[in-house]
């Protein structure tokens, strides 16, 4: 069997029926990395001899008659700003370099290896997490496994190759403003981010408090059922982690759409973005019969806003260090820090005030919907280095611009689901399903739905990575 193509649900239940084991998927996957990921670059660290170990325990407790974990023998990476015990956590930046090893895994790194999965490595980031593309001036540009000249999209852009290209099944990133979903959208693969506070941060380098979450990115709607129900809860380690009880959501994916009311996006959400973005988010909505659209009040002003509060909170993290090492940041993260410690305090009171202010006025939609359909980047994957494009007849910085349809749903932390539009030809791109806070499983029911019925499916290159420039042109 070819585990490069099968997701982590059906990884583990080969392992545990004893098709295979453990230990030979591990080699596989370590192997596979080893051959493909020079020329991707997805990985800062490759953990072989910890996975190894780890899977024959796997193996072991298999062999006494044990339950080792519903993602028994599943291998997968984190990005690195996650703590890896016995790893430094990167964070994508030089100076983080010099820290000493983690010396416990994040909460959310605990959650999937408790449950059998296999933890191969670290993956690469936008440095401290700012940006959209992976362009790391340290650790060098990931490369989108469909067309090796253009990104993956960023900052969680080594979560999202690594899925795409088939090296892991499962990976883990965070979204500040949109580095799930854009990855996962230019990738072709399933990326969420739950609710503000669902997901434990505790053991994760932080960007921007007040908007960072985290979740997973998989080939399948299971996946993420599945790894969201390990990971979601309350963490007393964590102060924004939600107190409420677990409710599992992967015994709900099969469950349909009925009574589910959905409605397509409109106003900023036809705005913005290529013909195919809006052509593909039309076929998603018109597949779901989402004969309804609705528009969000003032929903452009959040790209601006939630801006503000990035540059503002993200640089006062960095200080210190700004202080005493400016150089050795990357010219532009350390431009954006700079320019984010001289925003003036009445602008970040204005953002946040208008930041409630959209809460309820999303809230109210919410009343009225249970699911929203939108674009997940206004188009496919830049080529790497394209600091400017056009869309609409407006000039954009591209990077920047491809978080225009996902930082509204940041901004106030409801949760947003990027699922892959099934196409046979062409570079990917996703849509995103939204949802009010906590109905995680409203989004992957309706995924789950979509899957079934082919409307989308995750996307593995049949090109060998490796095969630079030979991709698709968009």
């Amino acid at each position: 069997m070819s585990e490069a193509t099968l997701d982590a649900t059906a990884i583990a239940a080969a392992v545990r029926a004893r098709d295979t084991t453990a230990t030979a998927i591990a080699t596989a996957c370590l192997d596979r990395i080893a051959a493909t990921d020079p020329a991707l670059n997805c990985f800062t660290a490759v953990l072989r001899d910890a996975a190894l170990a780890d899977a024959r325990r796997i193996d072991e407790r298999l062999a006494r008659g044990e339950d080792p974990g519903p993602l028994a023998g599943v291998p997968f990476a984190v990005k690195n700003l996650y703590d890896v015990r016995g790893l430094t956590t990167l964070a994508g930046s030089k100076i983080n370099a010099e820290r000493p090893a983690a010396v416990r895994d994040a909460a959310a790194v605990r959650a999937l290896r408790d449950a059998g999965a296999i933890l191969v490595g670290a993956l690469n980031m936008d440095e401290y997490a700012y940006g959209f593309t992976t362009e790391n001036t340290h650790y060098g540009v990931t490369r989108n496994p469909h067309d090796t000249t253009r990104t993956p999209g960023g900052s969680s852009g080594g979560s999202g190759a690594a899925v795409a290209a088939g090296l892991v099944p499962l990976a883990l990133g965070s979204d500040t403003n949109g580095s799930i979903r854009v990855p996962a959208s230019l990738c072709g693969v399933f990326g969420l981010k739950p609710t503000y506070g669902r997901i434990s941060r505790g053991g994760t380098e932080l960007f921007c408090p007040s908007l960072d979450h985290v979740g997973p990115l998989a080939r399948s709607t299971r996946d993420l059922a599945l790894a969201f129900d390990l990971m979601h809860g309350h963490d007393a380690g964590d102060p924004i982690s939600i107190d409420r009880a677990r409710e599992p959501v992967l015994p709900r994916i099969g469950a349909g759409i009925d009574g589910l009311r959905i409605a397509a996006g409109a106003g900023h959400f036809k705005r913005g973005g290529e013909r195919q973005a809006l052509d593909d988010a039309a076929t998603v909505a018109a597949a779901l019969g989402a004969a309804r659209e609705v528009d969000i009040p003032e929903c452009a002003r959040t790209v601006p806003a939630s801006s503000v509060i990035t540059a503002v909170e993200s640089s006062a993290l960095r200080l210190p260090d700004l202080r005493r090492r400016a150089k050795d940041f990357d010219p532009m993260t350390r431009e954006r820090f700079l320019a984010g410690a001289l925003v003036p305090g009445v602008a970040y009171q204005q953002a946040q005030r208008f930041r409630r202010w959209f809460q309820q006025r999303v809230r109210e939609v919410f009343e009225e919907v249970d699911v929203l359909v939108v674009p997940a980047t206004p188009y496919v994957a830049p080529v790497i280095g394209t600091a400017r494009t056009v869309v609409d007849g407006v000039d954009v910085f591209a990077r920047g611009h491809l978080g225009h349809y996902t930082r509204p749903f940041s901004f106030i932390g409801v949760p947003s689901l990027c699922v892959p539009v099934a196409r046979a030809t062409g570079l990917p791109l996703g849509v995103q399903l939204v949802a009010a806070p906590c109905r995680e499983g409203d989004l992957l029911r309706v995924a789950a739905w979509l899957e079934a019925r082919g409307v989308i499916a995750a996307r593995i290159p049949t090109v060998p990575a490796m095969e630079a420039g030979k991709g698709s042109s968009r």
